[in-house]
């Protein structure tokens, strides 16, 4: 083997926090994905990367999908990100 994978990266924006009507989940966050709408399913599972400004990187994985039409999927991170972090860039990478 060489070495080489074949790893696909995709670019997304944190939206939000996934909401209730009573309470809101910290440590799972709404990611608008720029991509055809056919592959947003394939998404699940991916891993996800986010950093703020000081260089803090913040890893989490793809759970679900929740939007087809918008290409919205639910990301978990672990940690959780913190507020400053809503309307950053994400990127994915799937493979």
């Amino acid at each position: 083997m060489s070495g080489h994978t074949n790893v696909a990266r995709f670019v997304g924006v944190i939206r939000s926090y996934r909401r209730s009507g009573a309470r809101q989940y910290n440590e799972q966050v709404l990611v608008q994905v720029f991509t055809d709408p056919k592959l947003v399913g394939s998404l699940v599972g991916a891993k996800a990367i986010a950093r703020d400004r000081h260089g803090n990187v913040y890893r989490g994985n793809v759970v679900k999908v929740h939007s087809f039409r918008n290409c919205v999927v639910v990301v978990r991170f672990r940690p959780n990100i913190p507020g400053q972090l809503l309307s950053s860039r994400v990127e994915i990478l799937k493979g």
